[in-house]
């Protein structure tokens, strides 16, 4: 069945359950996305340009003195080139009911730690949505049963995840890819694979001007690593493998008139490469009414660390990331977030600048740029060395 009729179809369903009460709301979105590569693509089978319709819908109602809720959103692509990354995800479906001691979760939800700007590295409930973004940010909706306390002492959450969702990766067409193809079929270093129960737990609490997160996971690896193999055409390509890992993660915010203080470290351990640690720290500083205009400008200055290397090396290994994020508080709502980042051990350069502004009450334009320079043949992403590229969205909010 076609993604685009099931999307339609869980629109209209959606919208028909939740607007049927006075405690419920229901919003919508469509929109038009055209991608543009700057330079030729490496291989023969991939395109210079990609264009996409997308939808979103987000839907909540209350009942029983809003003591319990149930909330829908979903999301949805169609690409015209490349028919991997066309997909429907059902982002949360969940029943939240509040106890007199505690607040039950249970259903698909999304949630989201972290307090870096350039990298979230204790975020590990959620899959990655690989196919929408490289920057980590889109998620993949997770099962989950979660309870939460609010104490005077802080907030403790315990999850229990009771099917794991693999990483999709981009096709054989697809810009922004591997450099060899990847397989469909997963290994997981536990036999229950997809079904192997997860658990996680997290306390947090405000301490004077500090926010601090402190969180634990035990369960399969949303990070996938890829296995050289040899296909039986006798090709090369990557084979996704799911470890069973247990991390750590700290969060801490401070925040000191005009000053975010930021920093993020995770000690993550399993069967086969042992104990590592990654960690993201930085600061950010707002300047308020620019040039006595109503804008704000926030600088911000981040230093991202991993001690893995060689094949087990990511990405973010050893970067200073700078930027800054210009909020124009206007009635149009522009806002731009521009980022660049220096890799200190191989000298790549990445640039990254997100713009949107409001047209109208209902439309909106955003842009897209990134940019890859300076690529090293021994870095990790040496393979997205001609993926520049610029993009414009319209989306039409209902």
């Amino acid at each position: 069945m076609p993604v685009s009729f099931l999307f339609v179809s869980s629109l209209l369903v959606s919208a028909t359950v939740f607007s049927a009460s006075a405690n419920a709301d229901v919003k919508a979105n469509i929109g038009f996305e055209q991608r543009n590569f700057i330079s030729d693509a490496l291989l023969a089978e991939q395109t210079d340009s990609s264009s996409s319709l997308t939808g979103l819908i987000e839907a909540y109602r209350d009942f029983d003195n809003n003591t319990q809720r149930l909330v829908f959103s979903a999301s949805g692509r169609v690409d015209e080139n490349d028919s991997e990354r066309n997909h429907i995800d059902l982002a949360e479906l969940y029943w939240w009911r509040q106890f007199e001691q505690f607040e039950l979760y249970t259903g698909v939800r999304k949630v989201t730690w972290g307090v870096t700007e350039s990298v979230h590295l204790v975020d590990v409930i959620n899959q990655t949505n690989a196919l929408e973004n490289i920057d980590g940010e889109d998620k993949l909706g997770q099962p989950m049963i979660e309870l939460v306390a609010v104490r005077d002492w802080g907030t403790v959450e315990a999850y229990m995840l009771p099917y794991f969702r693999e990483r999709q990766t981009p096709g054989l067409s697809s810009r922004l890819r591997p450099p060899l193809p990847v397989l469909e079929t997963a290994l997981y270093e536990s036999e229950r694979k997809q079904n192997h129960v997860d658990f996680a737990m997290r306390w947090s609490h405000y301490l004077g001007a500090f926010d601090v997160g402190l969180s634990h996971f035990v369960g399969t690896d949303r990070e996938p690593r890829f296995i050289p193999v040899v296909e039986e055409q006798g090709g090369a390509a990557l084979q996704p493998f799911y470890a069973q890992i247990r991390q750590t993660g700290l969060a801490v915010q401070a925040t000191v008139e005009a000053w975010l203080w930021k920093l993020e470290v995770v000690s993550k351990s399993d069967n086969f490469i042992g104990r590592h640690t990654s960690a993201a720290g930085g600061l950010e500083y707002t300047f308020y009414s620019i040039a006595g205009t109503n804008g704000d400008l926030g600088v911000i200055a981040e230093y991202q660390f991993d001690d893995r290397r060689a094949q087990y090396a990511p990405i973010s290994q050893n970067d200073a990331v700078f930027g800054g994020r210009w909020a124009f508080n206007d009635l149009d709502n522009t806002q731009i977030l521009a980022l660049f980042s220096l890799d200190v051990e191989y000298g790549n350069r990445f640039f990254s600048l997100e713009a949107s502004r409001r047209l109208t009450d209902s439309w909106t334009l955003e842009a897209e740029l990134r940019a890859f320079a300076n690529a090293d043949v021994r870095s990790p992403d040496y393979s997205f060395r001609n993926e520049d590229y610029i993009q414009l969205a319209l989306r039409r909010y209902f």
